[in-house]
């Protein structure tokens, strides 16, 4: 079946609602779809497989939710389709995730035809009643519609996918299957509401953040996720290079601009990080945050100490300049204009530890493999064109050592949390950018939630590296809650056996750091396929994840 263009008429005629949404989707950018077909989506999957668009089958719908969040946090918009109630509450948790992190997802599935639903018979997949999966949704995603009424449903797409963009957070589309083919009558252009900031809120923001950066001792800027969401990382550079203010980073906004510039600190993270980086922020008396969200992973689990009123909070959803909140300012607005005020401060302020101490990573061949012998060996690899996505435990902990390049993008779920995230965001991002050279580092537990990814990679012959650390379970829990409690172990799997498994790709198992350093090194070297090295890991957890544990045992305990 040939893929065939879709007609661009802006208003939709004589196109069925199906094909005016995969019209859509292509006009923001999406040129991949991740899920699973069923019965009730059948149809548009037919539609899908006409149309230029790619449909990216996946293992799990939860491992297609996965793959298209990270999808759309390169790509800038991302896509999965996925059937009627198991399908679509089988990806609830990915799409949780999504809209915690701020990914623009487009949700789309299937349902019953209207037809079908006269006199509300039990059909299969259905729970409780016709709207359950849309009640779900709705709470999981910034916007929604159910494509029911061919009068509004060209309207409600435009409304949907504009909110999408807009707010940078997954929404749900919903199309009966006796509806995909309907052809409306050509709808007026939807008109997306105006998203402009208050002009007067706007000047008195910028003039305020301006004069107490140039009154400033010692200024920060302290960037988030929302500057690599909203691609504000060059109006952020410029504002700091023009004003010569040192910089940090959350940890969920790791890699956001590239870990070698000269002004860049490191990550802040309360009591959990480098204790200069912590000092030098916690000291300063202007904090210009930008886009970063104030989690508790982000705030070192409360260790943090700010003081408010030498804060500046600036993201999409809140403007707030020491104690004065300002409404209707968007956080790109605000930005561009804080740049053309080009602030700086009357005098220089002190030196700040942006001279990152590393020495140069000298091979232990018979020493077994630790955690952070394993990253420090990694660091050295890593270039400009490399992506790093980075599980939940110490394949994050120990990942914030790593040191991010120009371009490079560094994917985790570090405000949500979900375990088993990496392997199918590598399925997204060499899908994303498949110049790339994409590296996940997993733990043994979450690699067993949904490593069977790693047969949709081996299926598209995708040049992913996968470091499964093997450290017999669930080691984060284990420092959060110390003791010999099986509950935190699994079944060891021989990993690196996988390959051979799914019918492609190659695997490599690891003890000692010359046989990582070896795996590693072909593995970078192949491009026909996947790599899964097998890493068994012995000694300290990382350093983070430690001081994590020891912050968060009282809580976890409950004593």
């Amino acid at each position: 079946m040939t893929r065939g263009a879709i007609s661009r008429d802006p208003n939709g005629a004589g196109l069925s609602i199906g094909g005016y949404l995969l019209q859509r989707l292509q006009d923001y950018g999406v040129g991949h779809v991740f899920g699973i077909p069923g019965d009730y989506v059948l149809s548009f999957y037919t539609m899908l497989e006409e149309s230029p668009l790619e449909a990216i089958g996946c293992t799990r719908e939860d491992c297609a939710g996965f793959a298209a969040d990270a999808y759309a946090r390169v790509n800038g918009m991302g896509a999965l389709c996925v059937t009627y109630c198991v399908g679509g509450l089988s990806v609830c948790n990915s799409v949780a995730g999504a809209y915690a992190e701020k990914s623009p997802v487009v949700m789309i599935t299937g349902s019953p035809g209207l037809r079908e639903r006269i006199h509300n018979p039990l059909l299969h997949h259905m729970v409780r009643n016709w709207r359950t999966q849309y009640d779900v949704f709705e709470k999981l995603c910034v916007a929604g519609a159910e494509l029911s009424d061919p009068l509004t449903a060209f309207r409600e797409i435009d409304r949907v996918l504009a909110a999408c963009q807009r707010f940078s957070r997954p929404v749900y589309l919903e199309i009966p299957r006796d509806m995909v083919r309907v052809t409306p009558d050509a709808a007026p252009p939807f008109e997306s509401p105006p998203s402009e900031s208050d002009p007067h809120a706007l000047a008195e923001a910028v003039e305020e953040t301006a004069a107490r950066i140039r009154d400033a001792r010692q200024p920060v800027l302290l960037l988030g996720v929302e500057v690599h969401r909203f691609g504000l990382q060059d109006l952020a550079l410029r504002l700091a290079e023009s004003a010569g203010i040192p910089i940090a980073a959350t940890m969920l906004g790791k890699g956001v601009i590239a870990e070698t510039h000269p002004l860049y600190m490191g990550l802040y993270e309360g009591a959990l990080g480098r204790a200069e980086v912590t000092k030098y922020v916690e000291q300063s008396d202007c904090v210009l945050m930008l886009g970063t969200f104030m989690t508790d992973i982000n705030l070192g689990i409360y260790t943090a100490n700010l003081d408010l009123g030498n804060c500046i909070y600036a993201t999409s959803e809140e403007l707030r300049v020491r104690r004065h909140h300002y409404h209707d300012v968007r956080l790109e607005d605000f930005l561009k204009q804080l740049v053309e005020a080009a602030p700086k401060p009357s005098s220089p302020p002190p030196p700040a530890p942006t001279e990152w101490d590393k020495p140069a990573f000298a091979l232990q061949p018979e020493e077994p493999l630790s955690v952070m012998r394993l990253v420090a060996r990694l660091d050295g690899q890593l270039t400009k064109d490399t992506i790093v996505i980075a599980d939940i435990g110490d394949s994050l902990f120990a990942s914030t050592e790593l040191t991010t390049h120009g371009g490079t993008e560094f994917l985790s779920p570090a405000y949500y949390t979900s375990m088993g995230f990496a392997t199918p965001a590598a399925l997204g991002a060499c899908v994303a950018r498949p110049d790339a050279r994409v590296v996940a580092l997993v733990g043994d537990g979450a690699f067993q939630m949904t490593g069977s990814e790693f047969s949709s990679l081996a299926r598209r012959g995708a040049s992913a590296i996968v470091i499964v650390l093997d450290n017999g379970g669930y080691n984060t829990e284990r420092l959060l809650h110390p003791g010999d409690y099986r509950f935190n172990d699994v079944q060891p799997w021989a990993y690196h056996k996988l390959p051979e498994l799914v019918g492609g790709g190659r695997g490599y198992e690891v003890r000692t750091e010359a046989q990582f350093d070896a795996a590693l090194t072909a593995a970078w070297n192949d491009h026909t396929g996947p790599s899964l090295i097998h890493a068994h890991l012995t000694g300290e957890p990382s350093t983070a994840l430690k001081r994590l544990g020891e912050r968060m045992q009282r809580t976890v305990v409950g004593d």
